[in-house]
């Protein structure tokens, strides 16, 4: 795919978290939620892309933009046709209450690559580069733990695994403790938790747990351009939900691996941090009606990791003008 397009993707994340941080602390996750939809949706209208949203704010009766099934972008002649996946606002919840770690997300893959995962439950497992290979789901939590040890090549003392901050981990945490490893518990979005594996300043060597399946095709995106690996089972907590997977096609005794989740090499991926976080810096807002951005782009095919540090005059940008 187009190179240029990376950069252009780092664009539509920017818009969503200049517009989503403004409701930092406010208590209101819907606005701040909305805020950033509206700001990326905007953002997409500029790019000549001819996209599907095949993972977004919900079905077409439940969300006015980024619904799924959706068309995005100006779709010219010759427009690149892709699949597209996004979550505005990965940490809704810690917009609203003030906490790091919420970031504005977007892949983008051809036709057919990103799975079409249902709005349900995943149980997943995921680390970087260095880990890949040594993980297997299907195998036990202390298995796991040990095993990436031996990959990283420290001790189970020193390893973190992070969790996200739910009552449904309650006997996972027990696990984890039991073999001496280090536990980060997460408030909310565990895609940056997933991305967190791949960078050894975060301190962060693995992830746990149950979360969102689209959130996991996300993640599976951005490792599969890092090398690093995420592997996933569908947990329908309901009858509707496992009817919903049945139509799909959805094996639920079946492990989703990287290829299943996030197909072949020409994947793009860009976050941008709302919130401060140890990944990336959140949106600051400074003298001048100006505010600073912290982007991570990747790109599958090259291998390249750009971090861009970015300055935004608001005058010059009409929606947020003063």
């Amino acid at each position: 795919m187009n190179r240029n397009l990376t950069v252009n993707l780092g664009r539509v994340t920017e818009a969503a978290a200049l517009a989503s941080a403004k409701f930092l602390g406010k208590g209101d996750k819907n606005i701040a939620d909305q805020a950033a939809v509206d700001g990326m949706r905007r953002m997409f209208d500029t790019i000549n892309i001819d996209g599907t949203v095949v993972i977004g704010e919900g079905e077409m009766d439940e969300a006015p933009m980024l619904y799924i099934g959706e068309q995005i972008g100006t779709a010219k002649d010759n427009a690149l046709k892709v699949d597209i996946a996004v979550d505005p606002l990965d940490g809704t919840v810690s917009v609203a209450n003030g906490l790091p770690n919420a970031i504005s997300v977007v892949a983008i893959a051809p036709k057919g690559c990103l799975l079409h995962a249902p709005d349900i439950y995943m149980d997943k497992i995921a680390v970087g580069p260095k880990a890949k290979g040594f993980i297997d789901i299907n195998k036990s939590v202390e298995e796991n733990i040990n095993n990436v040890a031996k990959a990283l090549k420290k001790s189970v003392d020193d390893i973190t695994v992070v969790v996200l901050d739910r009552p449904r981990h309650e006997d996972l945490v027990k696990r984890i403790r039991s073999t001496g490893a280090r536990i980060k518990m997460i408030s909310d979005g565990d895609v940056l938790g997933a991305i967190s594996t791949c960078f050894d300043y975060t301190g962060v060597d693995i992830l746990m747990g149950i979360g969102g399946a689209p959130e996991g095709v996300i993640s599976a995106a951005a490792l599969k351009c890092i090398g690093g690996e995420l592997q996933g089972k569908l947990r329908p907590k309901t009858g509707e939900q496992m009817e919903r997977c049945r139509k799909m096609g959805a094996d639920l005794d079946r492990v989703y691996y990287m290829d299943d989740l996030a197909k072949g090499d020409e994947m793009m991926f860009a976050a941008t941090g709302v919130s401060y976080g140890e990944l990336l810096d959140g949106v600051k807002y400074m003298e001048n009606n100006k505010a600073s951005t912290h982007t991570l782009i990747l790109r599958a095919e090259t291998g390249t990791i750009r971090f861009i540090e970015s300055i935004h005059d608001l005058g010059k940008k009409p929606r947020y003008a003063k």
